[in-house]
């Protein structure tokens, strides 16, 4: 292993261990909070979600197009490396820690704002669950590239990377207008 590489290794362990311990400090205050229930709480963990799910999104949607130039570089190249490197990381550092803050919060504000009342809030949920499992899938192929076994082309990633658009539509659809209501 080359001594850029473990370089480049460490500095990843060093920005999660950043980014988890943020989410750990977040998640810790906002615990606090929901036990002393102040009138401020929910206005915050309104605007925690908002920022988890543009995080979020933001992953869902430059994954894919990572993949679409992953897919077409030679696959024992130099280009290669680094796009294992920079999908690894952005699952890792940024998607998964915002997907979770996501559900949490999420499912705390449809609680206490709905009680889980509302067809728009469960077809939000629905498309909800199809960006988690699109997330999965975006993950699982991010550990096959980074194993050599890539199976799709630059074309299918692109066409992918439409999914969480379609989704993300549809959720910004429910609550916002909120039909159904």
């Amino acid at each position: 292993m080359s001594t850029d590489r473990a370089t480049s290794r460490q500095e990843g362990r060093k920005a999660g261990i950043k980014a988890y311990a943020s989410i750990s400090a977040v998640v810790l205050l906002a615990l606090v909070a929901w036990w002393f229930e102040p009138a401020w709480l929910y206005g915050w963990l309104k605007v925690l979600h908002i920022v988890a799910v543009i995080s979020w999104m933001v992953g869902l949607f430059y994954l894919p197009r990572l993949f679409v130039y992953h897919a077409d570089a030679d696959a024992t190249g130099e280009p290669a490396a680094t796009f294992v490197i920079m999908e690894q990381r952005l699952v890792k550092v940024i998607m998964n820690p915002a997907m979770m803050v996501s559900w949490v919060v999420g499912l705390w504000l449809a609680w206490s704002g709905f009680a889980f009342l509302g067809v728009w809030l469960w077809i939000k949920i629905a498309a909800v669950i199809g960006l988690t499992v699109f997330h999965v899938f975006l993950s699982r192929a991010a550990r096959r590239f980074a194993a050599g076994q890539n199976t799709m082309t630059a074309r299918q990633w692109r066409m992918a990377n439409e999914v969480p658009t379609v989704l993300m539509i549809v959720v910004v659809i429910m609550v916002v207008i909120k039909p159904f209501a």
